[in-house]
């Protein structure tokens, strides 16, 4: 499954899974960027992404996270 920027429980699900220690609540959204686009399913252009975009993969990780 190739993930998009637009698929941001997806990513989240995944970013949980690849990185189960880290607590989304506290990554800067440089940080958040680059874990998305270290992701193996994600297939997407890194200049398609915004605050809005990273703000909402942000708040699905927190969620899946709790």
């Amino acid at each position: 499954m190739n993930l998009k920027w637009t698929d941001s429980l997806d990513i989240a699900i995944a970013l949980e899974e690849a990185h189960p220690d880290t607590d989304p609540q506290y990554i800067n959204f440089v940080d958040l960027r680059d874990l998305v686009l270290g992701l193996e399913e994600f297939d997407d252009d890194p200049q398609h992404c915004g605050e809005r975009i990273l703000e909402a993969i942000q708040m699905a990780w927190m969620d899946e996270h709790d």
